[in-house]
């Protein structure tokens, strides 16, 4: 199995690297492989660092243009050089059996929101998480369930995104995960 890990390219609080080296050593740890962004820097590289440090397996996907930046982790066995960020997100959903956002800012959010979208749409039923690092992901959260409480987004969309807070609770998650039906597939009567 492999998890796509969405992060940040900025390092963040000690107390996110050091949830993000434990979380992506225990991935290791349970023989579960990592897909990422293919950066050294920020939360990216501490993932990619502890996976790679606990002998766990770790794919990179990267663009040609942050190639170029001189940001891509020299370290990885396996670093996948694509041409555009849709085809980076593309690649990562491919070699990935499900999401997983830790703490990160606007590009980690739009892979998170569009891997979860993704799923809505029945272009994949692969599951679909949030790692909370100290409450991070609350606002958010609240926010998404004001969207439920205004009508635009469904109750079992919302109860389909998981909450966990280290990998033993990812993969619990995704060991019980069930897809709701898609989106737009009428439900027959009853």
């Amino acid at each position: 199995m492999r998890i796509a890990v969405f992060t940040g390219s900025q390092a963040g609080p000690p107390s996110h690297q050091r949830a993000a080296a434990a979380f992506a050593t225990d991935l290791a740890d349970s023989g579960v492989g990592i897909v990422y962004g293919g950066g050294r820097v920020g939360l990216m590289g501490v993932v990619a660092d502890a996976a790679l440090a606990a002998g766990g397996e770790v794919v990179g996907v990267i663009p040609q243009h942050l190639v170029d930046d001189e940001l891509a982790h020299p370290g990885l066995p396996r670093l996948e050089v694509v041409q555009t960020m849709h085809e980076r997100k593309a690649a990562m959903a491919g070699l990935a059996d499900a999401f997983v956002a830790l703490p990160g800012a606007a590009g980690t959010l739009e892979e998170l929101f569009e891997a979860w979208t993704w799923g809505m749409l029945g272009l994949h039923a692969k599951p679909t998480a949030l790692l909370d690092v100290d409450g991070f992901w609350q606002p958010q959260l609240a926010q998404l369930r004001r969207m439920v409480d205004d009508g635009y987004l469904a109750a079992n969309r919302l109860d389909a995104l998981g909450v966990v807070h280290d990998a033993a609770g990812l993969l619990a998650f995704v060991a019980g995960y069930e897809h709701p039906p898609r989106k737009w597939t009428p439900v027959p009567a009853a």
